[in-house]
């Protein structure tokens, strides 16, 4: 499981650096983001899968963009969520978690909270953030829509995160019924804006598929952690 924790902290930090700074300003900010978490991995007795979080990182860099859809589609995403479902089918919870599991595991609200669920958990906050983004950008068809849709519903950059770890949340605790007035709330907020749309239906496309595919990375998101933990 926490390979596919450290995965999605690689690919997640790597996006959020890439959104921001762009050059030798990012690449200093990668080089010593890596150095840095590398000894922590290691304290986890997780050098090995960092170096191949590292590797899927630099694979998701290549085929994406953080400003607009490349040519690769949807299908970085299906691959990278088929190596984490298969990280997490032959390595869930481990038994032992590297020098670091002394202090581990902790008490939370919700039971006891491994290392590697720790860092599952970690990593596929930090993912949503913004390579939801990059995936839901991914979805739409077309930039000149997007963007024309994007100025019409203004937010959607800020909301969308928000957004996705709310639903992350709100599953892996169970509060279904408050998940569904969180989705119902967002229907009612943007329907005016929707409303207005012109003949080509562009705001309405942008606000369905956008909407339809950033939930669907975050209830990803959450199985595989749910599926780690009861594995």
């Amino acid at each position: 499981m926490i390979a596919a924790g450290l995965i999605l902290l690689a690919v997640g930090a790597l996006d959020l650096a890439r959104s921001r700074l762009t050059g030798v300003r990012l690449g200093i900010v990668l080089v010593l983001l890596g150095g840095a978490l590398l000894p922590l991995a290691a304290w986890a007795g997780a050098a090995a899968w960092w170096f191949a979080a590292v590797a899927a990182a630099a694979g998701w860099a290549a085929t994406t963009s953080t400003r607009e859809p490349t040519r690769w589609g949807l299908w970085p995403a299906a691959v990278l969520g088929l190596v984490t479902a298969v990280a997490v089918a032959l390595i869930g919870v481990r038994e032992g978690q590297g020098p670091l599991e002394r202090i581990w595991p902790i008490e939370s609200p919700l039971g006891v909270v491994s290392l590697d669920l720790a860092v599952a958990l970690v990593g596929s906050l930090v993912f949503l953030v913004e390579s939801g983004n990059v995936i839901v950008r991914a979805s739409l068809r077309g930039g000149v829509v997007a963007a024309a849709a994007t100025n019409a519903l203004r937010g959607g950059r800020l909301i969308g995160p928000l957004e996705r770890i709310l639903v992350f949340a709100l599953t892996l605790t169970g509060a279904f019924t408050l998940l569904a007035a969180v989705l119902a709330a967002k229907g009612i907020v943007r329907f005016p804006e929707i409303s207005r749309d012109d003949e080509g239906g562009d705001r309405a496309e942008y606000f369905l598929v956008g909407s339809l595919v950033s939930w669907v990375v975050a209830l990803a998101a959450a199985f595989l952690v749910w599926w780690g933990s009861a594995a």
